[in-house]
């Protein structure tokens, strides 16, 4: 499967079905990460800052990124909701440490506890996902290190900014149009 097509089967499935979806980019969700969030944002950039540093990210080299846009999923433009497919290399060990340092009233638009689940089931095979790909603020084999952070910021800064909670569907598989048919309900019920 080509990078992208499983995004695209999703997209698809929900034109079908009458939800219409567009790319995602969203200025304050940035390549700076919690470093680019607006300042009134204190509690949520000092979270998102434990989290990065508990993955053990370098904040010299994330403070010097530019401001440049991070590509996302999707946006339901109506409602302003953001949506992300995650397929099997967003299950890491990584991730799972994130996932577990989020508050317990975070409002989120997945199930935190399938999630932690997931991570646990697909962990060891998506550590092993560019294992050795270098990321800036991250280090050498620090890629699946900032997809989890990346990942975090979305979670946790998309409901900060006032924004829906930002929708998870979990696609391990790989499938877009079984990952939409399987969150359709939830979709329907947060998208109105």
């Amino acid at each position: 499967m080509a990078r992208g097509d499983c995004e695209q089967a999703f997209a698809r499935a929900a034109a079908l079905d009458g939800i219409v979806l567009v790319r995602a980019r969203e200025t304050w969700l940035n390549e700076r990460g919690h470093l680019g969030l607006p300042d009134h944002l204190g509690e949520t950039r000092r979270l998102l800052g434990d989290i990065f540093l508990a993955l053990g990210g370098d904040l010299a080299e994330q403070g010097a990124k530019r401001m440049t846009s991070l590509p996302g999923d999707f946006l339901h433009p109506d409602t302003g909701t953001l949506i992300e497919v995650d397929e099997s290399q967003h299950f890491t060990s990584f991730r799972l440490q994130t996932l577990c340092q989020y508050p317990q009233d975070a409002p989120l638009g997945f199930d935190l506890e399938r999630y932690r689940e997931l991570c646990g089931t697909w962990g060891s095979e998506a550590d092993n996902y560019f294992r050795t790909k270098a990321a800036v603020g991250f280090g050498p084999g620090g890629r699946q290190r900032q997809r989890a952070y990346y990942d975090a910021l979305r979670d946790l800064a998309t409901p900060a900014m006032g924004r829906p909670p930002l929708i998870r569907v979990d696609a391990a598989d790989r499938n877009g149009a079984s990952a939409y048919r399987r969150s359709r309900d939830r979709l329907h019920d947060a998208l109105g």
